[in-house]
């Protein structure tokens, strides 16, 4: 099982993968704000747990089970990123809300959440009805 801080690397591993085609160490570090040396322990333990195949000085590659998972977490954060907007969150708080609160949530709780995010999308109304009582609990406030 990924720790939380797993998670974080293969979810910012397959987004570097997905977006430029490779993914180097300077450039998990800097989009995780960690040093090069976490990185190379990471990728190793990374490597050791199969989730990808790292070749020092050559790079990595994402194995299946790794490109699975980074795709799941990056899935992960977008839904919650489109949950967190569809409730009404301040944009100013998204990213921080979903950073804080991803590695927390069951995958019950996502797909809940994925179904919630359904039930607003078939219909429209829904979503008016939704802001509608958001205004109302506002002004009681």
């Amino acid at each position: 099982m990924a720790t939380p801080s797993m998670e974080d690397y293969l979810e910012r591993i397959y987004k570097l993968i997905d977006e430029k085609g490779y993914a180097r160490v300077s450039d998990i570090a800097e989009g995780l704000e960690v040093h090069p040396s976490s990185v190379t322990k990471m990728i190793q333990k990374l490597d050791k747990d199969h989730y990808l195949i790292y070749e020092k000085y050559r790079g990595l590659m994402l194995t299946p089970k790794g490109k699975k998972m980074g795709k799941r977490l990056v899935d992960r954060h977008l839904l919650l990123e489109n949950f967190l907007t569809v409730i009404g969150v301040q944009e100013d708080n998204i990213y921080k809300d979903v950073e804080g609160i991803e590695h927390h949530l069951s995958w019950d709780s996502i797909t809940c959440i994925e179904t919630l995010l359904e039930y607003f999308r078939r219909d429209p109304n829904r979503m008016e009805d939704l802001v509608n009582i958001r205004k109302e609990i506002d002004a009681e406030s």
